[in-house]
């Protein structure tokens, strides 16, 4: 990012261990960064961070990005002290054995591999099937189920142990940039919104939680806050990269610029308000069609109550759902300043309401 500390930021962000149901590290980090800002601040029952920065009348906005990531938890402990796990969201049992990973504890971290035979141990004809995940087993170096026992609980998360890496340009890879770049963008379009003098709507930054459980922290913050507009930022997947085809998704590239979805699960005067704008203030942007519900917070904020005018802004991102996820800081930073300069379009008298 052009500003060091936002880029630390986010990379502690994506570093901090958040599976779904255990995000309160990452939402303590958050807070962090908004309490000296925030004209409110507070953690509902499911645990969803809502941070209000109060307008001058105006509608509610709502800005929503799910700082929960996939993961494993522990279940079992053999007598040999091998530790086996089940899926948090959605995990592709292709990727995990051989992948190290780590246990997070009451104590502390506790480091550990997921086991994989050596490939001269395996029948050719077996070499390509996919080890079922209730198969696979974490070791952490313990000879004993007691032994383990004392180090690690059942119910504890787990997540692969790798961090943020620069690649070339401004690319940059890490795990759970799924979608912790969300809460990071609304974050940030807060403290620019502040810095700038504030705007006329009530404006919520809201980090959500358990989306990848089901858009969890979704609905009962949409409920909660009752917004009259929203907008959610999410991954998109990115489509320019030799395995995925353009057919079906469109046209995504990264660096580009951020995608703001058009279908039955965005409001039309608030898509129009967004492309406007990226128009006006010269930032690039990409489109994509979704036909139907999109599978993010978009599409239960949108049903809340009586209707939310949503919209749903994606940043490119390629190889979802493993630890190697890959997007360019460009389209963060567009994706700020789209969002700090489409919110200051809506005021009082701004309608919604699809004609």
């Amino acid at each position: 990012m052009n500003n060091l500390c936002h880029f630390d930021f986010l990379k502690q962000l994506v570093e901090t261990p958040s599976p779904s149901g255990f995000e309160q590290p990452v939402q303590r980090l958050i807070r962090q960064q908004l309490e000296p800002l925030a004209d409110t601040i507070e953690t509902d029952i499911m645990g969803n961070l809502i941070a209000l920065l109060k307008g001058t009348g105006g509608p509610t906005v709502m800005l929503a990005g799910h700082c929960d990531e996939i993961g494993f938890m522990v279940q079992f402990v053999d007598d040999k002290g091998f530790i086996y796990f089940g899926a948090i969201g959605g995990v592709d049992p292709h990727l995990s054995p051989g992948q190290r990973v780590a246990i997070h504890t009451d104590q502390g971290d506790i480091a550990g591999v997921i086991g994989k035979k050596a490939i001269h141990l395996i029948d050719s004809k077996d070499r390509d099937t996919v080890i079922n995940l209730k198969k696979q087993y974490i070791d952490i170096g313990c000879t004993s189920r007691e032994e383990v026992e004392r180090l690690v609980s059942i119910g504890d998360p787990v997540t692969f142990a790798v961090g943020l890496q620069p690649l070339q340009g401004r690319r940059v890879t890490a795990r759970a940039f799924d979608d912790k770049m969300g809460a990071f963008v609304v974050t940030e379009v807060l403290k620019q919104v502040k810095n700038n003098g504030g705007m006329a709507a009530d404006l919520y930054s809201v980090s959500t939680v358990q989306e990848e459980v089901g858009l969890r922290g979704g609905i009962t913050s949409s409920y909660g806050v009752n917004p009259d507009i929203g907008i959610v930022v999410e991954v998109t997947h990115a489509t320019d990269c030799p395995d995925v085809e353009h057919n079906g998704i469109g046209r995504v590239e990264l660096g580009k610029g951020p995608v703001i979805a058009r279908g039955a699960n965005v409001n039309p005067m608030l898509f129009r308000l967004l492309v406007e704008t990226a128009k006006a203030e010269n930032i690039p942007v990409q489109i994509i069609g979704v036909p139907r519900a999109t599978g993010t917070d978009a599409n239960v904020m949108q049903l809340s109550r009586g209707g939310v005018a949503t919209a749903l802004l994606g940043i490119p991102l390629r190889y979802m759902h493993t630890p190697v996820e890959t997007l360019d800081l460009n389209d963060l930073e567009s994706a700020i300043r789209l969002l700090t300069a489409s919110l200051t379009r809506i005021h009082h008298h701004t309608s919604f309401v699809p004609v």
